[in-house]
Formats: structure tokens, sequence, C-alpha cells
């Protein structure tokens, strides 16, 4: 990490995408570009940076002027086209097959994007989230009792791999409605296997090329099938949805909806989850207050969003010359909002770098976006924090980080995924002693 204080120049000159100073800590840099200017045209690429909650809020709302069209590799590649005048929307329609991602609705714009994500709304309704999160409960349970198995002593594990993974992934196994009998094949498939089974191997398949490609696969077949034997299941609902209009969607518009949601939702709930346990195993005083009073639980997933927001970085591409907080825009700039700056940003949150579960305005931070493209996925991944939260306290007394992997207090280690885009431990490893429970309440 590199105090402000100090390297302010150093700063000014690091390039954000490929230091690896800043994988471990970027609230310093985030807060010394807030403080030049919320919205700060940079050295890096030509990326204008938003640290500041009121600027990202316009970006994420205003779809007609902030295109989504490189809302994943932002800079990277460079556009296929030269940005001319002061409207490029057609330019960008253009070229828009040229982009990473451009058939998947995360880098869509309306109207092609309400089309797409009509089809993820047929499936995320009330009736089917609660009953998503009865299947929550019983898979959290599932879970740490594989942790624990027979052990009555003090029982240690990898958080990620043991419990964070396995659950996330089967969670939206379950709400996209894939067979039970097929689970296990999904947990080996896709990087979180049970206690001595192959990551990504299942009767001779490997995951060398796509994990998105193998999901598309599988996801083709079941709607295919659905579409031609119609059951009474969640996947004939996907595959017999249709758009507003009434007109039926191809086969692999519908997979590519589900499959994208399946593999970010699985990525970003497994950060939410790691953070999480990293902050319960160091803070024995939250821990208590939460045992004492349940009912603090959802404010606690809200504070662990927005102190270590999942998403780090999210891009969009100006399509018309307008101004952001005072500051000029050419048509063809490429945005850069941070929530994980503006979700710190001290003209909203009172002592912004200070975890307070109370925090009377916790839920307007930014973790999920806001606008068109607020994460479809963000009323399930708070679920699935609640009811880990919950669990994790019912089973696990004196949560602790095993200091053989992490170092003693006062000198931790930890080891973040080394990029620009998301923000997530590589690994956590506690030691807790267990405790019995009755059957769950739902």
């Amino acid at each position: 990490m590199l105090p402000e204080t100090d390297h302010a120049s150093e700063y000014d000159s690091i390039d954000y995408f490929t230091d690896p100073s800043l994988v471990p800590d970027p609230y310093p840099y985030f807060d010394h570009l807030r403080s030049k200017c919320p919205v700060l045209p940079t050295s890096n690429y030509g990326v204008v940076a938003v640290t500041g909650h009121e600027e990202a809020s316009v970006v994420y709302k205003d779809a007609g002027l902030y295109s989504s069209c490189i809302a994943v590799g932002g800079p990277f590649p460079p556009l296929p086209f030269t940005p001319e005048g002061a409207d490029i929307s057609e330019q960008i329609e253009a070229h828009r097959s040229q982009l990473p991602m451009s058939e998947h609705m995360v880098t869509m714009d309306p109207p092609q994007h309400s089309r797409a994500r009509s089809l993820l709304n047929r499936l995320l309704t009330p009736k089917r989230l609660k009953e998503n999160e009865e299947f929550m409960w019983r898979l959290a349970d599932d879970q740490l009792d594989e942790i624990i198995g027979s052990q009555t002593g003090t029982v240690k594990c990898e958080f990620l791999a043991a419990y964070a993974k396995p659950f996330s992934l089967l969670v939206i196994a379950d709400l996209l409605g894939v067979p039970v009998e097929d689970h296990e094949e999904f947990r080996t498939m896709l990087g979180a296997p049970r206690p001595g089974a192959t990551v990504g191997s299942l009767e001779g398949e490997t995951l060398d090329h796509n994990p998105l490609e193998w999901l598309e696969n599988k996801f083709c077949a079941y709607l295919e099938d659905r579409r031609a034997n119609p059951r009474d299941d969640i996947l004939t609902g996907l595959a017999t949805a249709r758009y507003p209009e009434g007109d039926t969607p191809e086969i692999i518009d519908v997979v590519k909806s589900a499959t994208f949601l399946f593999a970010a939702g699985q990525e970003t709930t497994t950060k939410l989850l790691s953070a999480s346990m990293r902050l319960l195993a160091e803070r024995p005083d939250i821990v208590e207050r939460l045992r004492s009073d349940r009912s603090r639980i959802p404010n606690f997933v809200e504070e662990m969003l927005r102190m270590e927001s999942p998403v780090k970085s999210a891009f969009r591409l100006v399509k018309k010359d307008t101004t952001l907080g005072d500051v000029d825009l050419k048509a063809g700039t490429v945005v850069m909002v941070n929530p994980g700056a503006i979700n710190r940003d001290p003209r909203r949150f009172d002592d912004p770098h200070e975890f307070d579960f109370e925090r009377h305005n916790v839920r307007e931070h930014l973790a999920f976006g806001r606008g068109a493209h607020s994460c479809p996925g963000g009323p399930l991944a708070r679920v699935e924090g609640r009811v880990s939260v919950e669990r994790i306290l019912d089973r696990m007394l004196d949560i602790h980080l095993d200091e053989d992997k992490h170092g003693p207090e006062g000198n931790r280690n930890f080891n973040y995924e080394p990029t620009f885009i998301l923000r997530g431990l590589t690994e956590i490893n506690i030691a807790f002693t267990p405790k019995s429970i009755d059957a769950p309440s739902v």
C-alpha cells in the first residue's frame, strides 16, 4: 500500500490496471483520486475515474449518455473505431458485435438490454425467491456439516473452498432450476468440488477452454429439451418465456442471460461471504453483538457490501458530449466507476472507512449499481449473506483466523485476486469450535 501523504506523485503516475501494489488495499488510492476531483481524467489509457457517490449515481442512471458496451473490459481492448463528433451512438451500434461480451446483457443498452432482462424478471419473482431461500437454509447446514464432519474439537478449513464457493454456486443452480441430480456435476465442473474430487473434470471433460461455454452447452440442452417436452419445472418456465412484445427468444438468447447470471452471481456472492468471514474472524465484538441481536444481521450484510464491494470497477462509454461534476466529457471517453471508492465517499457516509452496521444510511451504497443495469441478483445476494451469517453464528463458536496461514494478530497477511474488475480474497483460513443445533427454522 502507498500512503497518500508520502506518495501522492506515485499515485498520479501509477497504472491502476496493472500495478500489484494497489491490490491488497486500493482505498487510499481511491481517496487520493477523489481528493483531486470525484470525476478525474487519469493518465491510465485516457480513462476518467469516478470516485464520488453522487457523480456515480448519474452515470449509472443515464443509459442514454453512458453506454454499457464496454462494461466489462473498459479500455481493453481499444475501441474498434475512432470516435467522431459529439454523438457516437451510431458508431457504437455499427461496431457493437466487435466489442467483448457483446452477446451478454451486461454490455447491452436499452432497448436490447430491457428485452434481455425481461427474461430474468420472469424468474426472479417473490415466490421463486422464497422457494430459493428455503433451499438456502438446508444448503447452509449441509455445507457446514461437510466442513465439521464428526469433529468435536477445533475445526479448521479454507472457507472459500469449503463453504462460499459451493454455497453460492448451488444457490444459483437451484434458482435456475438445475435438476438436483446434476448439482454434483456442476460443483465438480465449476471449481467447487467436494473434498477429494477433481476440479474441472468429469467423465473425461475439462474446463481448459471456457467455463461459460460448458454452462451454455448445459443450459442449451436443458432448454431445448423443455421446449420439446415441457414439464412443471423452472427450466420449462425459462424455456417458454417470451419477450414483453410477445415474441419468443432464441434458445441461445435465454441461455446467455441465464449463464451470465450464474457466473457473475457466483463470483460476487463468494466475495461477499469471504469478506464477511474475515470480519467475523477478526472482530469478536461484532460477533457478540450479532449473537445478542440477530435483527442486526441484514444491516451487517449491507455494511459489508459497502465496505468491501465485490465489483471493483465498472465501465461506461460516453455516447454524447456531456458534463459530469463540472468536468466536460467528450463522446468516446471511457468512464470508470469504482464502487469501492463511491461507497466510501465521506460526502455521503460518515467515517467511511469504519465498519458500522448501525449506519443509518447504509442501504445507500451502490455495490449493486443503480438504474437499468442494477444487479438483478442483488436481492438474492442479500439473502445468501443473511442466511449464511445466521447459520455460521448457530454452528460456530470461537471463530478466529488460522494463524498458521494468515500470521499472528498485528502481522496478518491476506491475498486478493490481482484484477482491476473484482475485489476478493483468494483464500480465508479459519478455525472454530463446532456447536450442535436443532433443525433450522425457516
